[in-house]
């Protein structure tokens, strides 16, 4: 997928020789980041198995490797399933994205949050305890896990203080992730990105889509806050090249167990100043519906790549605008299509 504003000459590039016919587990594999990740995975040749709960609304992206996966059926937090997919299918690289990740839900019922969210982590964890095959663990965290802190950007040495449901789920897989890493030698690392956006997010209830939706419709954008949060930011295509390289990075060298990298574009903006972004990029002029009925939110966010960049040597591979502006381009599309679809993965 060609996208604008892209920095080919300065982008690591995933090893194909890594992860051809590497046997390769993907939970959340239907989930909007997800799906890209399993794309590019059969892209470089593995050898993909998914675990999967529900039978959700498929998008043109998990269409696109509809049955060229392995899929097991079931949840996370079942241990022997788990064991099973590791085993049976010889995994030796794991990507854990599996979770409740919708703060609205989490805010209504937090306790199946924090059974998916924190079981799940540590069931999958010990899954990998008992596989010998197992060689690298990828697990998706969040940039709420830092809480409100008095200064920003975060930095991942600082402490985890997370005091909302879906914030507190995500804090604990950390730690959990930390205590296996370190007291167990499982070879886990963590990965905290800004704001994931890009083709294929049919989560209405998300900033970008929905705002993209509205504005193409000919609507108000309707904002849930007051405007004001600031968020961080970063493009699907990063958000995988961030993962494969983790991962290859965590195989050559153990000391990377148990540590968290933050990915973003180190561009934090408003809610207000994100929707002024795509109006510009769809050619609109509304004004934002604000309805400040968002609760249990951090008020701002900004995260620093800075240990990515100088540890892994990575570097986002598009521009903000270059790449709202694809994004753009791609809804305008899906929506003539006459399928927009539902996704709440």
């Amino acid at each position: 997928m060609a996208i604008s504003g892209m920095k080919t000459d300065a982008a690591w590039q995933p090893s194909s020789s890594f992860w051809f016919e590497r046997p390769t587990a993907v939970t959340g594999a239907t989930g909007f980041l997800g799906s890209h990740l399993v794309t590019s995975l059969l892209e470089l040749g593995s050898s993909v198995v998914i675990v999967r709960r529900d039978e959700v609304v498929p998008t043109s992206v998990t269409e696109s490797w509809s049955g060229r996966v392995s899929v097991v059926h079931g949840e996370v937090q079942d241990l022997s399933l788990m064991e099973r997919v590791l085993g049976e299918y010889d995994v030796e690289t794991v990507f854990h994205l599996a979770a409740q990740s919708q703060v609205g839900v989490a805010n209504r019922n937090p306790s199946s949050t924090f059974e998916t969210n924190v079981r799940g982590a540590w069931t999958v964890l010990e899954a990998v305890r008992r596989s010998p095959d197992v060689r690298q663990v990828l697990m998706a965290s969040s940039d709420k896990v830092y809480g409100t802190q008095d200064r920003l950007p975060y930095t991942e040495d600082m402490p985890l203080l997370a005091v909302h449901p879906y914030d507190v789920s995500k804090a604990c897989a950390d730690l959990i992730a930390m205590s296996y890493a370190q007291c167990l030698g499982t070879p886990v690392a963590v990965t905290r990105c800004g704001n994931i956006f890009g083709p294929g997010d049919l989560n209405w209830g998300r900033l970008i889509p929905g705002t993209i939706r509205c504005l193409l419709q000919g609507k108000r954008p309707l904002i849930r806050s007051d405007g004001k949060m600031v968020r961080d930011y970063l493009h699907v295509a990063d958000a995988v090249r961030a993962y494969l390289l983790l991962a290859e990075a965590l195989a050559g060298d153990p000391a990377l167990r148990g540590e968290a990298f933050n990915f973003s574009l180190e561009q934090p903006l408003s809610v207000l100043e994100v929707v002024d972004r795509l109006q510009t990029a769809a050619g609109t002029s509304f004004e934002p519906d604000i309805r400040s009925s968002a609760s249990n939110e951090i008020p701002a966010q900004a995260l620093s790549s800075s240990r990515a960049r100088s540890v892994l040597g990575w570097e986002p591979s598009l521009s903000l605008d270059g790449a709202l502006a694809e994004t753009v381009r791609w809804y305008r599309d899906h929506l003539a299509s006459g399928d927009p679809g539902v996704n709440h993965a």
